[in-house]
């Protein structure tokens, strides 16, 4: 059976699916999930991150890190790791630029939360110098100091999304009619934990949810309020965004989200009020533009060592890809990054208030 078949006779089951379950299929099916079955990032995949556009910027989150660590006084040893390391590329370029650190590279254990064979596959190979340990959940964590790099990752994860009746919500919902896959709304319904949407929305307004992410963050920051350490979330999204921010990509194009289940990425904005309200045990910056970020950090002055040794073809790729990362019309404002560290530590570099 296709994942469609699957879903479809789940629907005709137990009637129509919540948006958060279609997405978990779609993405993490064990046989026909997006993430299970392919590598879906860089040139060859459906779209390519900021680590795969430039060594830089993978380069000045590693130093950012190192700083931190000096910071609160190299501890030794304690867990590298990153949520979602796509092909391992980010890792990489980190601790190559962390390397110059004396004593970081050494103490650090790499550890890296993945749910996709194939990508741990790619991962290994990539990073096969520094033997990275896999773990399933974020739990599994390692319970001493911990440095952390989340970039994109909370984008991926299943949302729900409803519909303001009221004082009620009509959650969407995914049934099955003449053939194909559509959305509906559901029966109105409190949800008490809208009630503070109800402030900023109006009837007829579609709001996100995404249940997940709260614990995730909220059980990192724990980590490092108790053992130290820090971390540096990367994505897409804005502060209590209103609408219908759900997308597909296939084949490196906008696609419909319900036409071909497996086949295509699926992601959300990220609400990052829900998310820094979850860091609550720790000291969090303010949310930054990562073209801000990058530029404080002194990419441009990275960029301008690299291009160099560089000309023709490879010069203006260079270009574009310092471009890409830190202009407001392209990646620098869209994605944005906020830190957290101990209460009292120093903030890390680049993020300073």
């Amino acid at each position: 059976m296709s994942l469609r078949e699957i879903i479809t006779a789940q629907i005709a089951a137990q009637g129509p699916m919540r948006l958060d379950d279609y997405i978990s299929m779609c993405l993490l099916h064990p046989e026909h999930g997006y993430y299970t079955t392919r590598t879906p990032f860089g040139t060859q995949g459906d779209f390519i991150t900021a680590p795969e556009i430039s060594q830089m910027f993978g380069e000045l989150i590693g130093l950012s890190l190192a700083q931190a660590w000096l910071d609160q006084g190299a501890p030794a040893p304690f867990t590298l790791a990153e949520l979602g390391p796509g092909r391992g590329t980010l890792m990489a370029d980190a601790l190559r630029a962390a390397s110059r650190v004396a004593g970081f590279v050494d103490a650090a254990e790499i550890t890296l939360l993945e749910a996709s064979p194939a990508l741990r596959q790619t991962q290994a190979e990539t990073l096969h110098s520094c033997t990275p340990t896999w773990i399933d959940s974020i739990e599994d964590l390692p319970t001493q100091s911990t440095y952390l790099i989340a970039n994109e990752f909370f984008d991926a994860l299943p949302i729900r999304q409803f519909v303001r009746d009221g004082i009620r919500w009509r959650e969407r919902q995914i049934g099955f009619q003449d053939g194909i896959l559509t959305f509906g709304l559901g029966p109105a319904q409190p949800q008490p934990a809208l009630t503070h949407r109800l402030d900023d929305t109006k009837d007829g307004d579609l709001i996100e949810d995404c249940a997940a992410a709260a614990p995730i963050l909220s059980t990192v920051s724990s980590r490092i309020a108790t053992h130290g350490g820090a971390a540096l979330i990367f994505d897409y999204g804005d502060w209590r965004s209103v609408g219908d921010t759900l997308q597909a990509v296939q084949a490196h194009a906008p696609a419909d989200p319900l036409t071909s289940p497996g086949q295509a990425d699926l992601t959300a904005h990220v609400d990052f009020e829900a998310l820094l309200n979850a860091t609550a045990a720790c000291s969090p910056s303010r949310v930054t533009p990562q073209g801000i970020f990058l530029e404080r950090l002194g990419i441009t002055q990275r960029a301008t060592a690299l291009a160099k040794t560089l000309s023709g073809p490879a010069l203006e790729s260079h270009i574009a890809a310092h471009r890409r990362l830190t202009h407001p019309q392209e990646m620098g404002n869209l994605f944005k990054t906020f830190g957290i560290v101990p209460k009292g530590a120093a903030m890390l570099p680049g993020l300073e208030t």
